[in-house]
């Protein structure tokens, strides 16, 4: 039933900010359209650790950057001269197509306090006639977002189609992302009709087919099993997949079906051809000095 479990490794992506970083794992690149996954915090830090934290303006191609706030608050500004505050139960969705930089910055102290900031961030990888699209940006309010309930269930549909929900969130290929809250003895189950499908375990616990699994773990599970998860605890998951969309290279920040493309990349942020944001261009992260070719995984320490 279970195609592989993935255990989270640390990971950094500033100076002074760690992840649990899921995918891409060397042994599972992807799951349907999903190339990455990070899961930061909860985060506790005193107010003058906060620049400390921020993630300079850097760049992506090829994808589309997914972020998703369980709680806090982060400040996006990108080369298309948008400046969105993100805040829980928003989805905020960064094509980057051909080329865009952004930035994530935490301006706030009092959304830090107690904890509180936490988030999922993920890469969904554009099909090949997707990859060189205009750059965009949209966010979604919580409203947006279709909700279902039940005796021990708590449900929301970030993206995709799932259980018969659907909502207006822009995607470029069949795909499904949910958050999903269930109490102590709680079943569940899997989206049917896709191909590849997951489930992360960001809190809690849960049971399938008798054996546990805890925070931290992403099981990704064999095509057409239909598996029964049971809560042992109060857990919270998020549950994606999806249809694949085949072979596809990650070096830093750059996706694509083409590794000629990446290089391409490489050249045009070093160059200076990926504009900043225009409200966020003082900094930048530099091309990483790194001359091997683009391979199945990223180098130790990609941004998001």
């Amino acid at each position: 039933m279970l195609d592989i479990v993935i255990e989270a490794r640390q990971a950094s992506i500033s100076n002074g900010f760690s992840v649990r970083r899921i995918l891409p794992f060397r042994l599972r690149r992807m799951v349907g359209p999903f190339i990455f996954m990070d899961h930061a915090g909860p985060v506790a830090v005193a107010p003058e650790q906060l620049p400390s934290m921020d993630v300079l303006p850097h760049p992506h191609i090829g994808l589309s950057t997914v972020s998703y706030l369980f709680g806090g608050q982060v400040t996006h500004r990108d080369s298309l001269g948008v400046e969105q505050v993100i805040r829980p139960g928003e989805v905020n969705w960064m094509t980057a197509g051909r080329g865009i930089a952004h930035s994530e910055r935490f301006e706030d102290p009092a959304a830090l306090a107690g904890n509180s900031l936490e988030m999922i961030q993920t890469w969904v990888a554009l099909p090949e006639a997707d990859e060189e699209s205009a750059p965009a940006f949209d966010n979604y309010q919580p409203h947006e977002l279709p909700i279902f309930t039940e005796p021990g269930v708590w449900m929301r549909l970030i993206a995709g189609n799932a259980f018969g929900l659907r909502n207006d969130v822009k995607t470029h290929s069949p795909l499904f992302y949910l958050h999903v809250v269930l109490q102590p003895g709680a079943r569940f189950g899997l989206p049917q009709g896709y191909a590849e499908r997951g489930i992360y375990v960001a809190k809690g616990s849960v049971e399938v087919s008798g054996h546990t699994y805890t925070m931290g773990q992403l099981l990704v599970f064999t095509t057409g099993t239909d598996p029964v998860i049971v809560a042992r605890e109060p857990s919270t998951l998020i549950l994606l997949g999806g249809e694949p969309l085949g072979e596809r290279y990650i070096w830093w920040n750059f996706v694509s079906s083409r590794p000629e493309r990446i290089e391409q990349a490489k050249a045009d942020w070093q160059a200076g051809r990926i504009q900043l944001p225009p409200n966020d261009n003082e900094q930048f992260v530099p091309l990483p000095q790194d001359n091997s070719r683009p391979a199945g995984t990223p180098p130790p320490q990609p941004l998001s």
